[in-house]
């Protein structure tokens, strides 16, 4: 089943579709799909193992940092003892009221490189105020998740206002005075038009995944909703790349900020990739079916193009004694959260997907990414892909090609 062919290009074109045997997503005369840009040996690549030289050796215990007590108790009774890269070195900076550039790929640990510190200035100072922008519903939950973990018996209120869910809970979250607001740009610009949300009274700014905030056109609302807020303040910046945008962004935004750059390896390095050719004469859902009975494909993350083929290959699936779900962003947030929790809990093995999850989800364990589709450009593969293989765990990549 698994053909190796890393020499071929495959730069002719085929009879009825581009130069991979494959459709243009867009059709006659339409927009040029990923077939036209890359090649099948780009799918193909071992993973790199780590070795004793690459392990970090962090200068700090969680119990070192001079954090509230209730919150280091909390920390402890998560199983966290030493830090990552990015908590180790930006803790101390966020503790000291340091304005914060953290440079870092997801799965790094950001989010309690920032939320800890956050938690313990609320902690020590109750008028303090967070306001947490992302970029996506999926990561603002996640992020909430680990909130209310580290926050556990504090009192501490949070309001989550991101767009697909009833904005009356937000409304009434938001009644309460919370500590915390975390949110998606397009709901929190929604909310100040409703004077609902003032955030003239936060003291505190968190912008997570900057860079995929401008590759969804959020940059203009992230820049509206900053010139709203007071000062001082402290602001801390998380990317995993600063392209030129994001650099003139963070100068305009932050004040004599701490730059903490994580050397990461790249996403993919921690996963082995490899195609599977799918015989014309062969129906392409057999190939799947076979593939997943593997006992090591324990927990499979299937990427799709459409809204309606992940739909309707997840339901295949069902039907063919496979536990299945599938998210994409047409379902509403009460589905797509169902599908993540039941996916993260090993209620279902496999998870059918659009590209709405191939960025921002921290779902633990995935032992397998297989692309059914094709995605629209190798950067959404990387991405994809980038949900295996997380922290120092080795992942498994399968990409269809006909």
């Amino acid at each position: 089943m698994f053909k190796k062919n890393p020499k071929k290009t495959f730069s002719k074109r085929t009879r009825g579709g581009n130069r991979f045997g494959a459709r243009s997503k867009s059709g006659r005369g339409g927009k040029r799909g990923m077939a036209d840009e890359l090649d099948f040996t780009q799918f193909v690549k071992k993973a790199i193992q780590t070795t004793e030289t690459e392990t970090y050796n962090p200068r700090h215990r969680f119990a070192d940092f001079e954090m509230h007590s209730k919150l280091k108790a909390n920390v402890a009774l998560a199983g966290y003892v030493h830090p990552t890269p990015i908590q180790d070195g930006a803790i101390p900076h966020i503790l000291k009221g340091r304005d914060v550039i953290g440079i870092a790929n997801t799965g790094t640990g950001k989010t309690a490189a920032f939320l800890l510190p956050l938690i313990h200035k609320t902690f020590k100072h109750q008028a303090e105020k967070v306001l947490i922008i992302v970029p996506t519903r999926e990561l603002a939950l996640q992020i909430e998740d680990e909130l209310r973990k580290f926050a556990a018996g504090s009192g501490l209120r949070s309001a989550l206002c991101i767009g697909g869910a009833h904005i009356n809970d937000q409304l009434r979250s938001l009644a309460r005075d919370p500590s915390f607001v975390i949110g998606t740009p397009g709901r929190l610009k929604d909310l100040i038009e409703r004077k609902k949300l003032h955030i003239a009274e936060f003291n505190n700014i968190v912008l997570d995944e900057v860079d995929r905030m401008l590759d969804m056109g959020f940059i203009k609302d992230i820049k509206y909703l900053v010139a709203l807020m007071k000062e001082p303040r402290q602001s801390l910046f998380f990317s995993a790349t600063m392209p030129r945008e994001i650099s003139e962004l963070a100068k305009k935004f932050l004040n004599d900020p701490v730059t903490i750059t994580i050397k990461s390896r790249a996403t993919s390095e921690n996963v082995d990739q490899d195609i599977v050719r799918v015989d014309p004469r062969e129906e392409k859902i057999e190939v799947l079916h076979n593939l997943l009975l593997k006992p090591e494909l324990q927990k499979v993350l299937i990427f799709g193009r459409t809204k309606h083929g992940v739909d309707k290959l997840a339901h295949r699936l069902v039907e063919r004694g496979f536990s299945a779900d599938s998210i994409h962003g047409d379902k509403s947030q009460s589905q797509r959260q169902r599908a993540l929790r039941r996916f993260s809990k090993d209620e279902i093995t496999i998870l059918v997907a659009t590209d709405v999850a191939a960025r921002g989800l921290d779902i633990p364990d995935v032992t397998h990414v297989i692309n059914y589709e094709l995605p629209e450009n190798y950067e959404d593969y990387i991405h994809r892909i980038g949900r295996t293989g997380r922290g120092n765990k080795k992942g498994n990549a399968l990409t269809f090609v006909d």
